[in-house]
């Protein structure tokens, strides 16, 4: 998928690819190098400098209200950019806009730096944006030739995929992980569209183990009530629409729970990204339907270790947090840097994921159930190039 990307070795990093790989680096190299920065109070451009609508409802966005005239075209009710804001407006254009999700991971299209010039091809109506970025902040703009840790060639993770192999690595999970509880005195969610009987308790525990299969942890052989306690994120999970009777229960532990938090940063100070299980498992969990097969074993093998459940990073983290996946800084990653590992953490919203059918067992109890209303929904949105 990325076979025409190029690949350019810093002498620094000899073994890492390309140069620049998110606006986080670029601005460390630029502004280190450069002792004469625009103040962000010096605009330079605004929104109405720009063709393509797009770029445009971008820069409107993250520019600034106010009615001096711009230096660029003269207008005054654009917003105003100053040149950290272009650079933004550019990362999340050309960068973030050209992000491209593989089967695990994801990696930027394109990226864009000040050692190259323009190699990209662009569709008629991006040219003059595109040469007005050039020339403002002085940058160019390259097919990016990704590490390929950020496309899913991680060790761990393709040792998981491998039926001859995953067991040794399902272990090191089970035992590098650590081990959480969930008290009594914490309470939870659980969502439910169209049940037959709203007021039944039994309507929000796991599905019985006949029909269990269908999603990320459930199989034939262990039966998963999931519960969040993130209200947002049930509501994503459970793809609601304005259709739907829509039933929320609050519940809560009857006892402290043994759960294997798989949502937290393992520390792996000797470990690159190709090499981390720490980067296995969270790719694991933003993938698709087709990682499910993966996470069952990882389930069995908990429960059977004595867990009551997971804390596993929700497949909508990223949609409800804003943020852009697999950051890296000179091709490393962020989750490598101990003064990112905050930031990090906060991109991932914890599900729970009890086995067996926890509310007929007797270890939760239903607090309350209560009809859930949908009375507004909200995108957030920026844009992105086409004929790149």
């Amino acid at each position: 998928m990325f076979g025409r990307y190029t690949t350019k070795t810093i002498g620094i990093y000899p073994t890492l690819s390309t140069t620049v790989v998110s606006l986080v680096e670029y601005l460390h190299a630029l502004f280190r190098s450069r002792t004469k920065v625009a103040r962000t109070t010096d605009y330079l451009l605004c929104s109405n400098c720009f063709q393509d609508q797009g770029l445009r409802l971008d820069a409107m966005r993250i520019g600034i209200a106010e009615d001096s005239a711009c230096p660029t075209c003269g207008e005054k009710n654009g917003r105003k950019l100053s040149r950290d804001l272009i650079f933004n407006l550019a990362h999340r254009f050309f960068v973030w806009g050209t992000l491209r999700r593989e089967k695990y991971g994801a990696a930027p299209v394109i990226q864009f730096n000040d050692r190259q010039s323009t190699s990209i091809d662009t569709a008629p109506w991006f040219e003059p944006d595109l040469h007005l970025f050039e020339q403002v902040i002085g940058v160019g703009f390259f097919y990016y030739g990704p590490r390929l840790w950020m496309i899913g060639e991680v060790e761990p993770l393709k040792a998981l995929q491998d039926a001859t192999t995953k067991t040794p690595i399902i272990d090191r999970i089970i035992t590098e992980y650590p081990v959480v509880a969930i008290t009594t005195q914490q309470i939870f969610y659980r969502l439910r569209k169209d049940p037959a009987n709203p007021t039944n308790f039994g309507e929000y525990d796991s599905p019985p183990i006949a029909i269990a299969g269908t999603n990320r942890l459930d199989s034939k052989k262990l039966s998963v009530m999931y519960g969040s306690q993130d209200l947002h994120v049930c509501v994503h999970e459970c793809r609601v629409t304005a259709e739907d009777d829509v039933f929320l229960a609050t519940l809560a532990p009857t006892r402290d729970l043994k759960l294997l938090d798989l949502t937290k940063l393992l520390q792996e100070p000797d470990t690159n990204e190709f090499e981390s299980l720490d980067m296995a498992v969270l790719m694991l969990f933003l993938a698709g339907n087709h990682s499910y097969e993966i996470s069952r074993g990882i389930a069995l093998a908990a429960r059977d270790a004595g867990y009551d459940g997971l804390i596993y990073p929700s497949y909508f983290s990223l949609l409800h947090t804003g943020n852009i996946p697999f950051e890296t800084t000179y091709g490393i990653s962020h989750r490598r840097f101990p003064s990112q590992s905050e930031r990090e953490m906060a991109k991932i919203i914890p599900n729970l994921a009890l086995f067996g059918r926890p509310i007929e067992q007797g270890h939760v109890e239903v607090k309350c159930i209560n009809k859930l209303i949908l009375n507004r929904v909200e995108y957030g949105i920026h844009f992105g190039p086409v004929g790149c």
